[in-house]
């Protein structure tokens, strides 16, 4: 897990790519790569590469990047690479090279990916079994290729001003070098914010800055000509019916991915709370690795010896699984102490990732830079009660001939009198309740879009709603898939997995340097599933060693953080707020404040 930049200043009027900017933009990614930072810069002052190190394959400083290569051609140092993430089938396609002839110097993942590369060109995205952004440059096509793994896992910023393309890891690090961020905000990534509690892809809250989409690759040559490929999407494996009859091994897809996750030349370790997701993970991974599991749990001085308290029964599953573990409790003193460091590393706006920012601290703490975290099983094995309420609200209220019309007018009524009483969502049950996209807005909303105006700039709502149509986006993207699970799976996943749990566990890992792998979002697990997705009780009974009848059995409650309390009680929310609401208004006042 590394930070990237990347500054092709491709257009011929572009001045010369300056290395104040590049290392900057580099620097601004250090806590993302503590062991080692590099950086290159073209003769010509037209491409330059940065890298920051968190060395986890391959930790000799044979495999420091920018890494150059000459081509297996004889052209002197055609490719240079820089690469975040992992790759975790890398020995399987270093097996498939070296068999065709390609030689290795190093033991890194990082060489596989040019060669990779130099062979298949854009193609090779595709081969990749990892969560990974890389940039390439190829100094005899003059062109820069850019690639994000299948589901989003890494993030990958781009910032292009019609004569220099800025690329980078964090969107701070980009505001950083100095020439990204200036055109002025993004109305669709502020309202967007505001509406789901976290930017929306591929919006940031800059004009100018966007995000590289998931399985994607753009490759930019000199001059600016572009060719954008997308290589996975996870609709098409969606759209299809689900085969209620088809056999899987779910066992297998489990332990091959949780082997996949385990590839590392450091020790890994486990998150571990009471929820089915993580425990599952901990009992494959007894299976799936040799020696000590090392597994952290987080818990809160507020619920300590209460029902929402997750302590005893993880440590209960560490002693039934032979783990060692390690337990920290925080209270609200240590989120005050922590809120400036916090809101700095947290690159872009969103209202959760507080409790992995804490429990990514006990684990670096510990002394490890791996863990994996059971991120993904609510989404894939359908764990949220949005896959029994998006159905049933689109199917019941879309059957209603003329209930959008008339929820309009019931809401336009009746928000002033029931907003200090009860959650607004209720006022736009009618109006958005009927179809998938606006009954999982009704869901997972924080602020409704008749708020908006309320909480920024009336202009910029209107202008960001307008620009964002999220409703639309959502309607569209779930309108080809037929099974009613799928289309939740793909809205949970698209929105809330990718723009949240996924961005945070990013910056959260990142801000102790701590690298923290998904095995249950996995494209092979994925695949595997998609005929007859199983259940989150499916999940739990893989295991050769059952889990504890308390964990299989327990009522799924979510892990939570009492956030809304501490920020009440520092006085950061105020008036009758719902939800999270105060915290989002503190959140978005200190990610705009500088």
């Amino acid at each position: 897990m590394c930070g990237i930049a990347a500054l092709f200043a491709y257009h011929a009027d572009a001045p010369p790519v300056a290395i104040s900017e590049l290392l900057a933009v580099n620097h601004a990614m250090l806590r993302r790569g503590p062991d080692g930072g590099g950086h290159w810069i073209d003769e010509a002052s037209r491409v330059g590469l940065g890298h920051r190190r968190l060395a986890i394959i391959d930790l000799s400083t044979d495999a420091a990047q920018p890494m150059v290569r000459d081509s297996l051609g004889g052209e002197a140092e055609r490719f240079r690479i820089t690469y975040n993430g992992e790759i975790y089938n890398f020995q399987a396609l270093r097996a498939e090279l070296e068999s065709s002839g390609v030689p290795f110097t190093t033991q890194s993942d990082t060489e596989v990916l040019i060669r990779l590369y130099e062979r298949d060109g854009a193609e090779m995205a595709g081969k990749l079994r990892g969560m990974f952004t890389l940039a390439i440059w190829d100094a005899k096509a003059e062109s820069l290729f850019l690639a994000r793994d299948p589901f989003g896992i890494k993030p990958l910023y781009v910032a292009d001003d019609g004569r220099t393309l800025r690329v980078a890891s964090q969107v701070k690090a980009l505001l950083a070098g100095g020439h990204a961020g200036k055109v002025g905000p993004d109305p669709a990534g502020h309202a967007g914010f505001y509406l789901f509690g976290s930017v929306p892809e591929p919006h940031t809250l800059y004009a100018d800055i966007h995000a590289l989409g998931p399985g994607t690759t753009l490759t930019i040559e000199k001059g600016g000509h572009r060719h954008e490929t997308t290589f996975f999407n996870m609709r098409d494996a969606l759209m299809a019916a689900p085969d209620k009859a088809a056999e899987i091994d779910l066992r297998e897809l489990l332990l091959d991915s949780m082997r996949h996750h385990f590839v590392a030349d450091v020790p890994v370790g486990v998150f571990l709370s009471a929820g089915l997701d993580s425990t599952t993970l901990t009992a494959l991974a007894t299976e799936a690795q040799t020696g000590d599991i090392r597994t952290f749990t987080l818990g809160f001085e507020e619920f300590d010896g209460t029902a929402k308290d997750e302590v005893p029964l993880a440590e209960a599953v560490s002693e039934h699984y032979g783990t060692r573990h390690l337990t920290e409790r925080i209270a609200k003193l240590h989120f005050d102490d922590a809120l400036p460091d916090i809101l700095h590393a947290m690159d872009q706006p969103s209202v959760d990732g507080v409790n992995t920012y804490f429990v990514s601290r006990v684990a670096a703490h510990g002394g490890l830079k791996v863990v994996l975290s059971g991120l993904g099983g609510d989404e894939v094995f359908g764990g949220y009660d949005t896959f029994a309420q998006v159905p049933r609200l689109a199917a019941t209220l879309g059957a209603v001939p003329g209930a959008s019309a008339v929820g309009k007018l019931f809401r336009q009524v009746t928000v002033p009198l029931i907003s200090s009483r009860i959650s607004p969502k209720y006022a736009g049950l009618l109006e958005l309740g009927g179809s998938y996209g606006g009954a999982y807005l009704l869901r997972r909303g924080m602020f409704m879009p008749w708020e908006l105006p309320s909480v920024m700039d009336p202009d910029m709502a209107r202008s960001g709603w307008e620009a964002l149509q999220p409703i639309t986006r959502m309607n569209a993207e779930v309108g080809d898939i037929s099974d009613p699970q799928g289309k939740v799976r793909a809205l949970e996943m698209a929105w809330y997995m990718r723009n949240q749990l996924l961005r945070d566990a990013d910056w959260a890992g990142m801000a102790h340097s701590l690298e923290i792998r998904v095995p249950l979002v996995d494209p092979v697990l994925f695949a595997g599933l998609a005929p007859a997705f199983a259940s989150k009780r499916d999940m739990a009974l893989t295991p050769a060693k059952s889990l504890p009848d308390a964990i299989v059995n327990r009522a799924k409650s979510g892990f939570f953080v009492p956030v809304e309390r501490w920020v009440r009680d520092s006085g950061g929310q105020s008036g009758p707020e719902y939800g999270l609401r105060g915290w989002a208004r503190k959140v978005h006042a200190a990610q705009t404040s500088g």
